[in-house]
């Protein structure tokens, strides 16, 4: 007879763990509808907020293909091609072919996208150095209690 094969046990969790866990997801919550709300005032989604943060912090820091602006959205190609038709559509961004691979197409902030990220993101900042200590803390107790 073949033996079966013990499956890892899973630590059991106990209500601070809950707490724990749903005092993270409430603050990260709160922080992205503080985000979508920051991003509302200014006309834009906060999806458009996060792609154009995206383009602005990519390796090359100016510009990005679909394809890598699609991974770092965790959304389909397609559905990036239409945010990026958005964004060219309110003047945000700028689209151009690769002069290395003319298959891809490179994503770039306008002279205004840079200017409406640069609002946003500092108003973004500032939110974080307001909440950033609990977050921190927060993580902190999740972390610290799975340790043991």
């Amino acid at each position: 007879m073949a033996r079966k094969a013990k499956a890892a046990k899973t630590p059991q969790l106990q209500t601070a763990d809950y707490v724990r866990l749903a005092s993270f997801r409430y603050a990260l919550r709160r922080f992205l509808r503080f985000s979508e709300a920051a991003a509302a005032r200014v006309g834009l989604t906060g999806q458009h907020y996060q792609a154009m943060l995206a383009i602005r912090g990519s390796v090359q820091g100016r510009s990005i293909t679909i394809n890598d602006l699609a991974r770092q959205l965790l959304i389909k190609h397609n559905s990036t091609v239409g945010l990026v038709d958005r964004l060219v559509a309110h003047g945000l961004v700028t689209r151009e072919s690769s002069s290395e691979d003319l298959r891809k197409v490179l994503v770039r902030l306008s002279r205004k996208g840079e200017h409406v990220l640069g609002r946003l993101a500092s108003v973004h900042r500032l939110k974080l150095r307001r909440i950033g200590p609990d977050i921190h803390r927060i993580l902190g107790e999740l972390t610290g209690a799975w340790r043991r």
